[in-house]
C-alpha cells in the first residue's frame, strides 16, 4: 500500500484593507475627492468599519479597469 498525503488548506491572508488616505495615494487624487466620489455614489466601493470609511484593494483595482 502507498501513504495517502493529505494537504491541509492553509486560508490565503486577505488583503489589509486601505485608508481613504493609502486609496487617495493609489489613485492619485486628494482625499477630498474620494469623500465626494463616495457622497455621490461615484469612486470605487467603500466600506465603514466603525467610523472609518476603508476600501479594498481588489475592489479598488476592479474599480479602476471599469473606468
Amino acid at each position: 500500500m502507498t501513504p495517502t498525503t493529505t494537504t491541509a488548506t492553509v486560508p490565503q491572508p486577505r488583503p489589509a484593507l486601505w485608508s481613504v488616505k493609502d486609496t487617495a495615494a493609489f489613485l492619485r487624487v486628494p482625499p477630498k475627492t474620494l469623500y465626494e466620489w463616495r457622497y455621490k455614489g461615484d469612486g470605487p466601493p467603500s466600506h465603514r468599519v466603525g467610523r472609518y470609511v476603508r476600501y479594498l484593494p481588489d475592489e479598488v483595482h476592479a474599480w479602476v479597469l471599469t473606468q
